[in-house]
């Protein structure tokens, strides 16, 4: 039984990681109606960011913060340098930037870091208060760190003037542009929190799956697979899809495929979720008369 719920609660752990990721995707895609299929690889450059600013010395958290701040700064340039030219192109258009910004971050990371695995330090030693029976230090330390995050942009756009216009420029363009609403800054501003989740959740996963330019790629797939089993419009809806897929990823790889079959569960949830309720859990049921 104990076996079991270490399990559970380890899922819970790296479902809150996925349940970040998957919350930047539906962030960029609420405003844009396009899934961001370089959000890993933004993810992965952030980290290596943070890595080298560990090597030039700097306190883990310092290098946290700036970290976060770069990244934000990042998704705000690229969203208005790159993407808005092309927001009213195609949808073809975009994917193809998207796929672009991919390769491009795939390859800046490897070019100015190399290609050679490196290990990531976490900021909670092993042998920490945070460790319990089921929990170990960094689980259980990401695990408050990705609830921080999420509690502060439910509290970022339940109160806040900016949270609120961002959301009324999600949900409604036009109206928003008549109340007086910059709908253009807003998606940028949409697409630099974006940036800085993915930051912080390749910071708390980099320590466990090491750090290298492919280190997101399975986690994106994870990612993608919460955001569509929660609803890829409903932001709690990606929070609760990553826990979801989170557990059953551990439960399913300890007992019944094993660890090295695991990716096969986000496969099987995205092909699952499209085919039996394409708007997932939480997300809007749409009926279009034809």
């Amino acid at each position: 039984m104990d076996a079991f719920l270490h399990q559970v609660f380890a899922g819970l752990a790296t479902g809150c990681i996925y349940g970040s990721v998957a919350l930047a995707l539906v962030m960029i895609y609420q405003a844009t109606h396009h899934l961001n299929f370089a959000q890993g690889e933004m993810a992965t450059f952030s980290t290596f960011i943070a890595w080298a600013l560990l090597q030039q010395g700097w306190p883990y958290w310092g290098a946290f913060a700036a970290t976060v701040a770069v990244s934000f700064a990042g998704g705000l340039l690229i969203q208005r340098l790159i993407l808005r030219p092309v927001e009213k192109a195609p949808v073809l258009t975009n994917v193809n930037v998207f796929i672009g910004l991919l390769l491009i971050f795939n390859a800046l990371a490897g070019w100015i870091f190399d290609h050679t695995v490196k290990s990531f330090p976490s900021p909670f030693p092993q042998e920490s208060m945070l460790k319990t029976g089921y929990f170990s230090a960094h689980e259980f330390g990401s695990f408050l760190v990705m609830m921080a995050v999420l509690l502060t942009l439910y509290a970022f756009f339940r109160y806040t003037p900016l949270g609120l216009a961002m959301r009324a420029a999600a949900l409604n363009p036009e109206s928003a542009r008549l109340v007086g609403i910059r709908v253009s800054w807003m998606l940028a501003v949409g697409w630099g929190l974006a940036a800085a989740i993915g930051a912080v959740a390749g910071m708390m996963v980099a320590p466990v799956v090491f750090l290298d330019p492919n280190m997101m790629a399975g986690i994106l797939l994870y990612g993608f697979a919460a955001a569509l089993l929660g609803g890829v419009d409903n932001p709690i809806g990606a929070v609760v899809g990553g826990l979801i897929v989170g557990v059953l990823e551990n439960l399913l790889g300890a007992y019944v495929i094993g660890t090295e079959l695991k990716l096969t569960v986000a496969l099987v949830l995205i092909v699952g979720t499209l085919t039996l309720m394409p708007a997932g859990l939480f997300g809007k049921r749409v009926v279009t008369r034809v």
